[in-house]
């Protein structure tokens, strides 16, 4: 069958033999496959899934088959490989190995904000790397003034972080409502904050060194730059080189997510080739207007080579982490018992915490604004209300998986942990609740023309991708 040379109507008009499963009229199609795909393509539906992992946490942890969950995720797993052996509970798998994908996901969004996007021009950057450090400090201050001197003040880093899935999620519910140049500034500022995430967890909640296993992983960071130079670009090569990165670094007694930051920003953020280059030989390849299969093979190389690898990875990566990655993390530590909420609630940890999100956060980002503003270091962004500042103030204070993550690092006693991930749990619900009222009652439906206009401003639209030797 040749392949249709114009596509009109329906994708299932391109089809000789019927309607390709999804576009066709089974009831599994019409009542599965194209529900899930509208769901998907919701921006806030990732922060959905986490929602609903999280609330079946609770329900497990707090169900008569509580003890079936404990069981469960504290199940031991051992992978052995002659000399090589690790052996975790399968809860320490999931925070300490699949959660190195939501972070090496994070490092690409980093890298690519650092070459193509808004943290590459300093005058935009600089309000809301300014904020950024508001909304980290205060918090921080906040819950050591809270919980100093006692057994909980070694989690002052917990409400210092901000979770972008669900900050993306609100500001995807809220739509028009939020000036695009407001979406940027809180991407940025979101960015801002899981880099001082990464470097608060790298230097304060690491175990005991191992100088040894820190040199290995450190010639094969060296490695993995040589390759790039070398122009190695076989997937397969670098998978193979970051398992042994992460297992390095694992050892070596630093957290093992953060060798997926590392990857992610030793990823190439420019394309090896010219666009030119492909439509160049597409135009060729194409004189006759038959491909074969060489030809073919050749296209989609030249394709591939013409989109950064940093985006590429994070088109194929992004929902790997947001539907699967996150939602798992939260269903293996999202389960506390909820049988002394009060006490829990009340408890130095949790009031440290709910200050520290509901408070520090909004305040902080909003007098860091404010200073930054008065000091001529930035201004507002474009259609943007000190209202509206603060509501995202509040988005930023939804701590949730990130701080969950971090409580896990910070606590030698169950019970801290437990009362921190209830107040965590507590606090990102309030300020959620608080941030989605105030800008849904201070941002007006815009005007159809107003919105054209601050679209055709957003620097997220409008940033150049170099086309030269990837950096």
């Amino acid at each position: 069958m040749q392949p249709p040379t114009r596509f009109s109507g329906s994708l299932s008009a391109l089809w000789n033999r019927g309607p390709i499963w999804t576009e066709s009229n089974r009831p599994s199609a019409r009542l599965i496959a194209r529900p899930l795909r509208e769901f998907l393509r919701i921006e806030a539906s990732g922060s959905i899934l986490l929602l609903i992992a999280a609330a079946v946490a609770l329900l497990w942890a707090n169900s008569p088959w509580a003890s079936a969950y404990d069981d469960f995720w504290h199940l031991k797993l051992s992978v052995d490989a002659g000399s090589f052996h690790i052996e975790e509970s399968l809860q320490h798998w999931v925070n300490d190995g699949l959660m190195v994908i939501f972070f090496f996901v994070v490092g690409l969004e980093i890298k690519h904000e650092l070459v193509h996007g808004d943290l590459r021009d300093p005058k935009t950057a600089s309000l809301p790397i300014v904020a950024a450090i508001g909304g980290m400090v205060l918090p921080a201050l906040l819950y050591i003034a809270i919980t100093g001197g006692t057994d909980a003040s070694s989690g002052w880093g917990i409400p210092m972080a901000t979770d972008i899935a669900f900050a993306v999620g609100v500001l995807g519910l809220l739509g028009r409502r939020i000036p695009s140049a407001a979406r940027v500034f809180m991407l940025t500022l979101a960015i801002v904050d899981d880099i001082g995430a990464i470097l608060v967890i790298a230097v304060f909640y690491t175990d005991d060194l191992s100088m040894q296993w820190l040199a290995i992983a450190g010639a094969l960071l060296a490695l993995i730059v040589l390759m790039r130079m070398m122009k190695i670009w076989a997937v397969p090569a670098y998978v193979v080189v970051g398992v042994a990165l992460w297992f390095a670094v694992l050892e070596s007694g630093v957290h093992a997510t953060l060798a997926g930051v590392a990857l992610g920003l030793l990823t190439p953020a420019t394309a090896l080739l010219n666009e030119s280059v492909a439509r160049d030989y597409a135009q060729q390849a194409l004189r006759d207007r038959h491909l074969n299969a060489d030809e073919l093979h050749r296209l989609r190389f030249l394709l591939g080579e013409s989109v950064p690898m940093v985006e590429r990875l994070q088109n194929r990566l992004h929902p790997l982490s947001s539907y699967f990655v996150l939602p798992v993390f939260a269903l293996a530590n999202a389960g506390v018992q909820l049988g002394g909420l009060g006490e829990a609630l009340s408890s130095a940890v949790a009031l440290g915490i709910g200050a520290g999100l509901v408070i520090g956060k909004p305040v902080g980002i909003v007098l860091a604004c404010f200073i930054a503003i008065r000091l001529g270091l930035g201004t507002l962004p474009r259609h943007t209300t000190w209202a509206q500042v603060v509501g995202l103030g509040f988005v930023a204070g939804i701590g949730f998986t990130v701080s969950l993550f971090i409580a896990g690092l910070s606590f030698g006693s169950d019970d801290l942990t437990d009362n921190a991930k209830i107040g965590i749990l507590f606090a990102s619900a309030i300020a959620a609740v608080a941030g989605t009222v105030l800008l849904a009652t201070m941002s007006p439906q815009p005007p159809e023309h107003e919105e054209d206009e601050d679209d055709s401003d957003d620097p997220a639209g409008s940033t150049d991708q170099e086309q030269s030797q990837p950096s």
